[in-house]
């Protein structure tokens, strides 16, 4: 299972980032930053995760993509998202990514 959130607003503050996504027509603050505290995942609803890691993706119109394998560490009013990989590829190509998934589904 998927949940795709589209990403309305995504702006670069001194070392994150912060925005809007939709999902569903429901409208979420979304953050975006480094692995401080480790590689997180919040969301503001509790998904069917059945494993202990989730992909994450941020895609765009011009086959732009950057992802990350994170762990799911529970509900939060945002959905926040802490990896350096998806956090430094941002710093460069941040407004080519209209698309936020979640990739939930067990293995098979």
């Amino acid at each position: 299972m998927a949940l795709c959130f589209k990403i309305k607003q995504l702006n670069i503050h001194e070392s994150y980032f912060k925005g809007i996504v939709d999902y569903n027509g429901q409208k979420y603050t979304i953050n975006i930053q480094d692995q401080r505290r480790g590689k997180v995942l919040k969301l503001p609803f509790s998904p069917d995760v059945k494993k202990e890691r989730v992909l994450v993706r941020l895609s765009g119109p011009e086959n732009i993509f950057v992802e990350d394998y994170l762990p799911y560490k529970g509900e939060s009013e945002w959905v926040e998202i802490d990896s350096d990989q998806i956090t430094f590829f941002l710093a460069d190509h941040q407004d080519q990514f209209d698309m936020l998934e979640v990739i939930t589904e067990p293995d098979k």
